[in-house]
């Protein structure tokens, strides 16, 4: 994972000379007064393990072996009261915060496209009693427009104040959250409103124009439509009978005396607070059921998990408030008395695709402390940054390489690298605020090359955690004095793991040098199970002698003597090839997607072939500059489609699967060169930029035919 270092041996032996000559002089003072040896020694402690002494488990937290934890205060057993925690010991402290839009003009590209660009001014907050009173009044208003207590209540939007706002009002009045992600197709948004029988649902105008609109008539229970922003001036061919209203409205009608006095009906831990609809990278989306104790109990595993998380850190929000991920990090920080600042992937940074050009994107603004991110973000991140690098001058590219390498062999010791990081690393840093102290990293596998430059390079810890929306997010995160890199840490001290014998796929808890099998999680954040949906329930859940629920994931992981998990492969994931072989696709696309052509890959293998295919997305900069180093030419579509780019591809991506240690078998024969990247839009991913493997294979299903030889 080291650098190049592009440079002359004697200019190489010179800076290696004045390292070691600064490290003598200053390694005894610092080392005496960082406490260096302490840090390495209580990152490699053991930090879970097994229980029982069995090595199948159940493994957890060496801190929770004689029980899980399950709530963060005493009696604050229910999400309004978490909120009314925070707002006793936090009320004039900045809670949700949004940017001021100053201007939105039309760019003209070189192309002909025609981009949005904006001018964003301050951040407007609003304090965690101002937040309160806003939830309060919205949830007295949906009484007053009929919304019953333990009747679904859904919300289809995108990540915003007014999200977090309608969402605390819904736990105080005890109505049961659908969430449903903004990008889903049109029948898996009739499919989740119908299945839950919603009779109003909280979206905005732009969704309600463009997705929602299209689908009511297909939803005949649908009769109030709350808009969180301003009302459309007009809306018509709305079907009879459904109203629109804008949340300053309802806000109005649930401040009234006769709304506003009526008590509400609490939530007790076990009623429903959320229906999260996942993205349904499977096929239809399903609705899991998610209790109050069961959000409370993954966030108390998440919180205890991040050092020192106080009313002095600021979150930035910009990932889909619909994904468990998003939803549980809020949480967590409402929980804690921090602030929280709206953002979006379209206006994260400086250079951003909608932030106008010498004008400051949002982490800019902000200064975040902490952050999530799925690693789809991460890995752009970096392969920007590196293709920047590459672009720098002889001298400095140089500098940043051999700052780069010193600085990963320092981490790797427990030691830190403060002149590195001042005079090399600040002006990376500066891209995410330069305040950044945590980044906690869900959703998929991060690459371990991608979790080393962002440790290197933005000088904070990453928080690879390891959860799903069955288990509330919550499993596991490494500790963030744990600079290695690949695993996904220890059990929360909410959570238990056990490893299940797979005897298809040979892996066995008896396998040595770690024990390794499918991964099963139990503990309060477990949850209640899919929506009207008994046969799933039954396949994916059980409880166990002790009333204890647990979830087979269909992930297989291993444990290593440390008690940290690590992720090796998943059962839908696993083909078997004509020969007999089994080929993970996952593991196939983690060790091709740190390849800096490739901006995202899909592995495909069919049981009657003998080799694997794939469909990739390459970096359009890396694979245009190869283009014309091959003296081909033509649009971005042409250059894709010419056999010559798809035969070079190839050859570079079996030199990264070599790197990478693929056996022959794994390795893909035949590509596929996208000219259209993936995104939620194009219903091939998920939200969280997770791969449809059945949208894609339909998508390029002439292309399999070709590549097997069909046509």
């Amino acid at each position: 994972m080291k650098l190049k270092e592009d440079m002359s041996p004697l200019l190489l032996q010179v800076f290696r000379s004045v390292v070691w000559v600064y490290s003598v002089i200053t390694f005894l003072p610092w080392y005496l007064l960082s406490g260096a040896s302490g840090r390495l020694a209580y990152a490699k402690r053991v930090k879970a393990r097994s229980v029982s002494g069995n090595p199948a488990g159940s493994y957890r937290a060496v801190n929770s072996q004689q029980k899980l934890v399950s709530l963060l205060h005493e009696g604050v057993d229910t999400l309004d009261k978490v909120f009314e925690y925070a707002v006793v010991h936090f009320p004039q402290r900045d809670c949700l915060g949004t940017r001021e839009l100053l201007s939105e003009e039309d760019e003209i590209q070189p192309n002909g496209k025609v981009f949005k660009k904006v001018i964003l001014g301050d951040y407007n907050w609003l304090s965690y009693e101002d937040t309160f009173h806003l939830s309060q009044r919205f949830g007295s208003g949906l009484a007053a427009l009929g919304q019953k207590p333990l009747c679904n209540i859904a919300i289809f939007c995108e990540t915003r104040a007014e999200w977090i706002i309608a969402a605390q009002a819904c736990f105080m009045y005890n109505f049961p959250l659908v969430t449903l992600y903004s990008t889903l197709g049109g029948a898996a948004i009739a499919h989740g409103l119908n299945e839950t029988e919603v009779t109003h649902i909280i979206t905005s105008k732009d969704l309600l124009q463009s997705r929602l609109k299209a689908i009511l008539m297909d939803v005949p229970r649908l009769k109030h439509i709350i808009v969180v922003d301003k009302k459309p001036k007009s809306l018509p061919d709305l079907p009879r009978g459904i109203m629109v209203h804008n949340m300053a409205a309802v806000q109005e009608l649930g401040a009234k005396p006769e709304n506003i006095m009526v008590s509400r009906r609490q939530p007790v831990p076990s009623d429903i607070a959320v229906i999260m609809y996942t993205s349904g990278s499977t096929g239809i989306p399903k609705g899991v059921m998610i209790s109050h104790s069961n959000i409370i109990a993954g966030i108390t595993g998440m919180a205890e998990r991040i050092p020192n998380l106080n009313e002095n850190d600021t979150y930035i929000g910009y990932l889909p408030l619909a994904h468990v991920l998003e939803l549980s990090a809020e949480l967590v920080c409402v929980s804690h008395g921090c602030r929280i600042g709206y953002s979006s992937p379209q206006t994260l940074a400086d250079q951003s695709s909608k932030i106008k050009k010498g004008s400051k994107g949002d982490t800019s603004m902000l200064r975040p402390t902490l952050m999530a991110a799925v690693p789809e973000i991460m890995d752009r991140i970096y392969k920007n940054v590196m293709t920047k690098v590459e672009e720098m001058s002889s001298v400095q590219k140089t500098l940043f390489v051999l700052a780069y390498n010193y600085k990963m062999e320092q981490i790797s010791k427990g030691y830190n690298t403060p002149l590195c990081d001042r005079l090399v690393f600040r002006k990376v840093r500066s891209l995410l605020g330069g305040n950044m102290r945590v980044l906690l990293s869900g959703g998929a596998p991060l690459s371990a090359a991608t979790q080393r430059f962002m440790n290197i390079c933005f000088c904070c810890p990453v928080g690879q955690g390891y959860g799903l929306t069955e288990t509330c997010g919550a499993g596991t995160i490494s500790d963030l004095a744990d600079y290695s890199t690949g695993r996904v840490g220890a059990p929360l001290v909410c959570s238990e793991f056990m490893l299940k014998d797979w005897e298809e796929g040979g892996y066995f808890s008896t396998d040595k040098p770690n024990p390794r099998g499918e991964i099963l999680i139990g503990g309060p954040n477990v949850t209640m199970g899919y929506y009207k949906n008994e046969q799933k329930n039954r396949e994916d859940f059980f409880v166990d002698v002790n009333g204890q629920r647990w979830f087979c994931t269909g992930d297989i992981g291993e444990f290593h003597p440390d008690g940290c998990l690590k992720i090796i492969d998943r059962k839908k994931d696993l083909v078997k090839l004509q020969a007999g072989e089994y080929v993970s696709l996952g593991k196939v696309e983690a060790v091709l997607k740190n390849c800096s052509l490739i901006d995202n890959i899909c592995a495909y293998a069919n049981s009657e072939e003998s080799y694997v295919i794939g469909f990739v997305v390459p970096n359009q900069k890396q694979l245009t500059a190869l283009a014309e180093q091959k003296g081909i030419r033509g649009s971005w579509e042409e250059i894709c489609n010419h056999a010559e780019m798809e035969k070079e591809v190839l050859r570079i991506i079996t030199d990264a699967a070599i790197t990478g240690k693929l056996e022959r078998f794994e390795i893909p024969k035949k590509i596929r060169l996208s000219a259209e990247p993936w995104t939620p839009e194009t219903g091939l991913v998920t939200d969280a930029f997770k791969l449809k493997r059945k949208e894609l294979k339909t998508h390029y299903q002439d292309d399999i035919e070709r590549m097997y030889g069909g046509k």
